[in-house]
Parts: C-alpha cells; sequence; structure tokens
C-alpha cells in the first residue's frame, strides 16, 4: 500500500494509509501513515463502534494537512 501511495502521490494526489504493523509502515516510509493500535482485519477498530471509527477517519485525514518531504507516521491513540 506505501508503495503506491508514493507513486500516487507524484501525481499530485495526496494519500494517507493506515498500518496495523508498526514496523511495516517504517520500512516502506509511505508518504502519510497513521499506524493504529488494533486487532488484524480491523484497522477502523471493532465493529459497532461508530465514535472509535470516526476518530480514526479523522485522525486519518488530519494527515493530509501535513506537507514536507520526509514520510509521516503518526500513531493514533484510542483512549
Amino acid at each position: 500500500m506505501g508503495l503506491i501511495a508514493s507513486v500516487i502521490e507524484k501525481t499530485g494526489i495526496p494519500t494517507v494509509c493506515l498500518s496495523l504493523l508498526r514496523e511495516a509502515a517504517v520500512k516502506v516510509k509511505p508518504p502519510r501513515c497513521l499506524f493504529v493500535p488494533f486487532s488484524h482485519g480491523y484497522p477502523l477498530g471493532k465493529p459497532n463502534q461508530p465514535e472509535l471509527q470516526h476518530r480514526v477517519l479523522a485522525a486519518a485525514l488530519d494527515l493530509l494537512k501535513a506537507q514536507g518531504s520526509e514520510p509521516i507516521l503518526q500513531e493514533f491513540n484510542p483512549h
């Protein structure tokens, strides 16, 4: 996903990735990535938790405001 994001960014379209594996995100270095500490298969948290899911999406979309030449990896705090 991070490699594809880099190619898309070069066309002028900003991207944000969600990552369940911090080590993978650090290695791939997508332009903007939100590390989420949830179980595999649940990048937005468990089902039927819309408040939490909205917070994850808002945090991911906030990363679109970030500019710079270095990859941005931010950790989501579910609390």
